[in-house]
C-alpha cells in the first residue's frame, strides 16, 4: 500500500545519494504530480507547463527526469546531507588524478 502524498513513504537504504535509480522516487506521472504538489504548487504548475510544451520522446523524458530529481533533492535526507557536505567542503572528495588512473586502468586486462 502506498502512502498518501502528505505521508512519508517508507524509505529503503539508498546505495548512492548522488544518483537516482529508476526504481527510486515517483514511478508514475500521478505520483510525481502529487509529490511536486507537496513541495510547492508553483513547482507543480511549472512542471505541468514544461511537460505540456515538450515534444514526445527525449524532451518529455528530460522534463520528467529533472522534476524527479527535484523531488529527490527536496525529500531524501541523504541527498540533502550529500549536498551540504559538498558545499561546506567536508565531502569525501578524491583527487582527480585517482579518477584518471582508474579510467586509464579500466581498458587493460590485469
Amino acid at each position: 500500500m502506498s502512502a498518501l502524498p502528505h505521508e512519508p513513504s517508507p524509505r529503503a537504504a539508498y546505495a548512492d545519494p548522488h544518483r537516482l535509480e529508476a526504481h527510486e522516487g515517483p514511478q508514475t506521472l500521478a505520483e510525481l504530480r502529487a509529490a511536486l504538489a507537496v513541495i510547492s504548487p508553483t513547482t507543480l504548475a511549472a512542471f505541468n507547463a514544461e511537460l505540456d510544451a515538450a515534444r514526445f520522446g527525449a524532451a518529455q523524458d528530460e522534463v520528467i527526469s529533472r522534476y524527479r530529481r527535484t523531488v529527490a533533492f527536496a525529500t531524501r535526507p541523504e541527498v540533502a546531507a550529500a549536498v551540504r557536505s559538498s558545499l561546506d567542503g567536508t565531502a569525501d572528495a578524491r583527487p582527480v588524478d585517482e579518477l584518471f588512473a582508474y579510467l586509464d586502468g579500466r581498458g587493460t586486462a590485469a
